[in-house]
């Protein structure tokens, strides 16, 4: 699992506008890493925004080298983080809890419990999306034998959203593939429907839209809580001013996602990791607006996964956070 860095930014000089946050984390950097990579998912897609934002957020205020890395998305997170492949990444719930318990499809078997929980992200919300030439304006109009378009093979998206769909019972072909991608099949005619489980607005749909007409299908009610029922999601609803094709709100569900890293690294250094990105949410919403939800309220949205040290005491410190020892990597 090695993969290219692709956006890597240098620190600047004391003249710089991050030094004065750079001086204030200049105690005790003796182990802190020269360089660190974000594992994120693939580009079009809501992590990569997301991700290289707060690398290079983090590398310019810090004085480090780093940046974002194209990956498989969650599942694949874990294991690059969890081996030390890469220092932080970023994952959802549902594979997080698979990883942990040994499940992940990229090694079975193998509990990935050295990836820790180091700040909130936002919800993923799980939406459709077709051409409106298609027809289809309900999950109930997918015709037999579609061919739907699941994302990075082992992403969220693919990981869950086939289960969902059968559960609902859709019958389809599966096809996985970057949102970019698959958005330009979409377009082409080479797909009936892509399944999206992306932080909203999702860039792939924002840059569909622009270019043809589509359709942003709901859940109904009733196949919202058959989902909420069968799966470790919660009721959502994307708001209508996401997406110019949206008229009003659309009911969806979501998962949470959560910041992560290597256990391993210096309590310290994850510590100013999660100051940098926590003390500014206004710089992080300009990076991509599911960042709205990155607050420190939303700490007590982990339910699965070990908090990293140095994250633990940010969070305690500064969100008044009461996290169980038992929930502290080493705790």
């Amino acid at each position: 699992m090695t993969f290219k860095t692709l956006t890597a930014i240098a620190a600047g000089t004391a003249l710089t506008a991050g030094a004065a946050l750079a001086e204030q984390h200049q105690m005790d950097r003796s182990d802190w890493p020269e360089s660190f990579t974000v594992g994120t998912a693939s580009q079009g897609g809501t992590y990569f925004a997301y991700g290289s934002g707060w690398a290079n957020l983090v590398a310019e205020e810090l004085g480090l080298s780093g940046g974002a890395e194209v990956t498989g998305g969650p599942m694949q997170n874990m294991a690059l983080v969890h081996t030390g492949e890469a220092q932080f990444g970023m994952t959802t719930m549902g594979p997080a809890a698979e990883s942990l318990e040994g499940t992940n499809p990229i090694a079975p078997g193998l509990q990935m419990t050295n990836a820790c929980a180091i700040f909130p992200m936002y919800q993923t919300p799980f939406s459709v999306t077709t051409l409106a030439s298609s027809g289809i304006e309900s999950v109930s109009d997918i015709p037999d034998g579609a061919r739907i378009g699941f994302g990075p093979a082992g992403s969220t998206s693919d990981t869950y959203f086939p289960r969902m769909m059968e559960e609902l019972g859709v019958n389809f072909e599966r096809r996985n593939g970057g949102w970019d991608d698959l958005g330009g099949q979409l377009q082409d005619g080479l797909l009936d429907v892509i399944a999206f489980a992306a932080g909203v607005p999702v860039p792939a749909v924002s840059q569909l839209e622009v270019q043809t007409d589509i359709n942003i299908i709901e859940f109904t009610e009733e196949e919202q809580q058959q989902i909420i029922d069968a799966f470790p999601v919660s009721e959502f609803s994307i708001e209508a001013d996401t997406y110019s094709t949206l008229e009003e709100d659309a009911r969806s569900v979501a998962m949470w996602n959560f910041a992560i890293a290597n256990c391993d690294l210096p309590a310290s250094f994850v510590n100013a990791v999660v100051d940098t990105v926590m003390s500014d949410n206004e710089r992080m919403v300009g990076i991509h607006s599911a960042a709205s939800e990155t607050l420190p309220e939303n700490w007590d949205k982990n339910k699965v996964m070990k908090w990293h040290p140095g994250a633990a005491q940010w969070f305690e410190e500064n969100a008044g956070a009461d996290i169980p020892d038992d929930m502290i990597h080493g705790g």
